[in-house]
């Protein structure tokens, strides 16, 4: 089946009941909170390559409290989320099982992945410098947002929203917190406009003129300059360059979707069957062009609006680290009045 056709019958798909006897040896159970129509052109791949059919259930909210709910007895063979604080979640709320496979370790980099095996990524999204074209910068660091000569030039959305407590997070592991406190203070003594809106909203207001420079997620370029999200947007993924930054001490901060192996999967072989596909580079090449993410297969294509921004180095602190220093990013947010 093609991409295009995939998509088009991955709404049909979308929310399905397990249907009575769902836990043969030619099937398996996914329970996703990735929105339906960025996986089933992957999951009708498996199934044409591998005969094992795959049945899905799409929850919004309360993932691990719904496998918890069904105890012993749950279907679920593989949990599937996106943010790398959702997947350690999981594992602390004792709902994932250890998977050991070289084809995993092999094909995903091991920051990417849980020590022990209890989750691995599937594909990355990196948050990146959007900037006016017309502002002279060829390169960034995350910590030049503080820089006052950004003053009354940075856009960004809410210093809660998960994308950016996850990049606090990370910047805490870089420099502790008394200096990440500091630099949020610099950041938003630079906003041009209250913290707020969506990613898309830095290049509108890149656009508007409103801001030069802010950060956000490189999948809504794709999104943006293939015209998926509408003719207006075309405008203004077109308006701005996109700049990969990074530490100082460091690489790009990327946040992930990936899966895990339930706890109590009834067909737990069939489940690493299918995360082992999904690491594949065949599997990856269909992630980058569904939605315009980083594969997390290095040999895996990128797709060209993305590989235009140039080579992606990854920044190499654990998520598991990072995702450690959330709940202190998030106070720190409320502390320094970010969102006010």
């Amino acid at each position: 089946m093609t991409l295009s056709k995939a998509l088009k019958t991955a709404f049909l798909a979308a929310s399905v009941a397990f249907p009575a006897g769902a836990v043969g040896a030619a099937e398996l159970n996914i329970y996703t909170t990735r929105e339906p129509a960025l996986i089933q052109p992957l999951l009708d791949a498996f199934t044409t390559d591998s005969g094992i059919k795959v049945n899905t259930v799409f929850l919004k909210d309360g993932l691990a409290e719904r496998v918890l709910s069904e105890g012993a007895s749950s279907p679920a063979d593989v949990l599937m989320t996106v943010d790398a604080g959702n997947l350690v979640d999981l594992v602390e709320k004792g709902v994932t099982q250890p998977v050991q496979s070289d084809v995993l370790t092999k094909n995903i980099p091991a920051e990417l992945r849980d020590a022990k095996g209890n989750w691995f990524a599937l594909s990355m999204r990196a948050r990146v410098l959007y900037a006016s074209k017309d502002v002279d910068l060829s390169a960034f660091n995350y910590e030049d947002l503080a820089d006052p000569k950004w003053k009354g030039k940075v856009c960004i959305r809410s210093g809660q929203h998960p994308y950016n407590t996850a990049l606090f997070a990370d910047y805490i592991a870089h420099h502790g917190v008394e200096a990440t406190e500091k630099w949020l203070a610099g950041v938003k003594d630079n906003l041009a406009r209250k913290a707020g809106g969506g990613d898309r909203d830095v290049a509108k207001d890149i656009l508007g003129g409103i801001c030069d420079i802010g950060i956000a997620n490189s999948y809504y370029v794709g999104l943006m300059r293939s015209g998926k999200g509408g003719e207006e947007q075309v405008k203004w993924g077109e308006a701005i360059k996109v700049i990969l930054p990074t530490f100082k001490d460091g690489g790009t901060q990327v946040n992930v979707s990936g899966a895990a192996v339930a706890k109590n999967a009834p067909n737990r072989d069939e489940a690493v069957k299918l995360l082992e596909y999904l690491a594949s580079g065949a599997a990856q090449k269909i992630y980058a062009e569904a939605n315009y993410e980083y594969p997390v297969n290095k040999s895996a294509e990128v797709d060209q609006i993305i590989a235009s921004f140039g080579e992606l180095k990854i920044d190499s602190k654990p998520l598991t680290e990072i995702v450690s220093h959330r709940k202190q990013a998030s106070e720190l947010v409320d502390k320094v009045g970010f969102d006010n």
